[in-house]
């Protein structure tokens, strides 16, 4: 695997490391390095040689660095001067450059293939609203170069083998956020994200957000539950790859019974409130709740409990367990 050093001015390092762990989860060969205020440039560097030290591939390394020509820049620099044939630099770190470096790791092996496909990602990540604060010369995104418009398809037109693809289908209180728009967007690559609640779908202000919020090349649906057990039986929506987005498991439970194929359920996050109690860092349950994971159950349904792909997956029986016994104690 690729090791990743992180070196900024500053504790920005850290801090960086820190969010990205929050999106993308923890990750093996990824180091910080700071430059603190008292600090030279042969401190940055021993830093720098101690981190890459401890990685399991010295030979494939990625700098990711604040400003170009700043002190960690430099100091990388000197250290990639002897391994220029394999190492690569970035500068401009953000977020987004880093969720994808997180997740180039997966497929490529190369520290030269990654920094190069992670800098179009840097460069997205930087938005502005209003929107008409854009550029005027601004490249068009890949979505508006490519699109074409579309004539409406005649019902019963089917495409490809007539059956929508879930490849996800998630209960997140917090519905679409960082870490569905990066960590889980780039582990099942959907082409489109249906938010499915009957409240959603009532709030234009929340649905706005929602759309602006999916990740590029992705767009991002509200729907009913209704409308989405009819888009289920749609075959028009054959070439379609879904992540779906529940705000709980009652609505998961209403889409399976009128006929939504979902076999398996992410259960990712559920927000604590009056009548709930906490069975884990992010899970909060109610006697309802339990109630409609064990008729979910008797309906074949698996459950993988896990924030972000790169965490382990709890066991779900141990979850339901702990939660009736705290609600029976109430």
């Amino acid at each position: 695997m690729v090791g990743i050093i992180l070196a900024t001015h500053g504790e920005f390092a850290e801090g960086i490391l820190q969010s990205g762990s929050m999106i993308f989860g923890e990750q093996e060969n990824v180091k910080a390095i700071t430059l603190m205020p008292s600090e030279g440039p042969d401190n940055v560097k021993a830093k720098m040689e101690e981190a890459i030290a401890g990685f399991d591939n010295q030979d494939e390394v990625l700098f990711l660095v604040d400003l170009w020509g700043g002190t960690p820049f430099n100091q990388a620099n000197n250290l990639f001067e002897e391994h220029k044939d394999k190492w690569a630099i970035v500068a401009g770190l953000n977020l987004p450059m880093l969720i994808e470096a997180y997740a180039s790791r997966f497929t490529m092996e190369s520290a030269q293939e990654i920094a190069a496909h992670i800098i179009g990602t840097g460069k997205e990540g930087i938005r502005v609203k209003p929107e008409e604060l854009e550029p005027k010369d601004a490249a068009p995104t890949a979505d508006a170069a490519t699109e074409q418009p579309k004539e409406a398809l005649a019902k019963g037109t089917v495409i490809g083998d007539g059956k929508i693809k879930f490849v996800l289908a998630r209960i997140d209180t917090r519905l679409l956020h960082g870490q569905v728009a990066t960590a889980w967007t780039k582990s099942t690559q959907p082409n489109r994200i249906i938010v499915v609640s009957d409240t959603v779908s009532k709030d234009d202000l929340r649905k706005k957000l929602i759309e602006q919020a999916a990740p590029p090349g992705v767009k991002a649906n509200v729907v009913p539950i209704s409308k989405m057990i009819e888009v289920a039986k749609d075959t028009r929506f054959g070439n379609t790859k879904a992540l779906l987005l529940f705000e709980n498991p009652e609505d998961v439970l209403r889409a399976i019974e009128g006929g939504v194929d979902i076999q398996e359920v992410n259960v990712g996050s559920m927000a604590h409130s009056v009548g709930k109690v906490v069975v884990s860092k992010v899970l909060s349950m109610g006697q309802e709740d339990v109630e409609t994971f064990e008729k979910l159950k008797a309906k074949g349904v698996k459950f993988d409990v896990r924030k972000v792909p790169n965490d382990s997956r709890a066991n779900m029986e141990e979850i339901l367990k702990r939660a009736k016994s705290e609600l029976n104690e109430r």
